[in-house]
């Protein structure tokens, strides 16, 4: 189609031309002028078939330049939906590693979070535990003078009727009975003195039990002995000194110069 259009057009120019020419050529014959005619309508021909295959040539180049445009992007279009594709793949993987580094850290720090709330609610129930120990009165006591001196009786409970120091009223004048007021580690010690020429057998004991022994024989000089111990009472729990052995010859002594004692301490909670 493009073809016969330009060579209609060809045709006509050349017409045209040969018009323009006739008028200024001089003619022989009839023959003559055919003659140049068909010359020319042929070079004319010649150089629309040479013009058309230029075009020819021309679209076709056109034509291939466009083919290798369109597969190159074709081609530049496959590659960065896969680069797309890669870049996506890695970003999703990266995301669902980023999600459960985020996730294994929230569980971290919720467990830290857990075991310092747990160890904080120890340490203030330490606290708590010490500060009521500090609010607590010192327990102390210091008690002498016996009431009788004659150990007449086995079991008999020594009453030490006076006391120096009575912190925390665990010490009990009326019947020689100290009674812990709170648990804890406790520190006793006695002190008694012989009658001269006799002796005595003491025993400190803690709930019936004994835990602390002494016989002392005044021989000619009323000597005196110290005994005791280091116990762990709960709150409630009694103590006191007793005569493990009687008769005519056991009997203790006490003057301005020798005290008969018992004392007691709390040293710990």
């Amino acid at each position: 189609m493009r073809f016969s259009l330009l060579f209609s057009f060809v045709i006509v120019v050349g017409l045209c031309s040969y018009k323009f020419s006739e008028a200024r050529e001089p003619v022989c014959s009839k023959f003559a002028y055919e003659e140049q005619l068909l010359e020319k309508m042929i070079r004319t021909e010649i150089k629309v078939e040479t013009m058309v295959n230029e075009f020819k040539k021309t679209e076709d180049n056109v034509i291939s330049t466009l083919g290798d445009i369109k597969q190159t992007v074709a081609d530049f279009t496959d590659m960065f939906a896969d680069m797309r594709g890669n870049i996506t793949d890695e970003m999703l993987k990266r995301g669902d590693e980023i999600k459960r580094r985020e996730e294994s850290f929230k569980t971290s720090i919720e467990e830290t979070r857990k075991n310092l709330t747990s160890d904080i609610e120890a340490e203030k129930e330490k606290l708590f535990q010490l500060q009521g120990k500090l609010e607590q009165p010192p327990i102390a006591f210091y008690a002498h003078h016996l009431k009788d001196l004659l150990l007449d009786t086995t079991d008999e409970i020594l009453i030490f009727e006076k006391t120096f120091t009575n912190e925390g009223t665990g010490y009990d004048t009326s019947k020689g009975l100290f009674t812990a007021p709170v648990g804890g580690l406790y520190q006793f010690d006695v002190h008694t003195c012989a009658y001269n020429g006799k002796h005595s057998y003491l025993g400190l004991v803690m709930e019936g039990n004994v835990i602390a022994a002494d016989a002392n024989f005044g021989d000619a000089s009323y000597g005196c002995n110290n005994f005791g111990a280091i116990v762990r009472l709960k709150s409630g729990s009694k103590v006191w000194v007793k005569s493990t052995s009687s008769g005519s010859v056991h009997q203790l002594y006490q003057n301005s110069h020798r005290m008969n004692s018992f004392s007691g301490v709390l040293v710990n909670y």
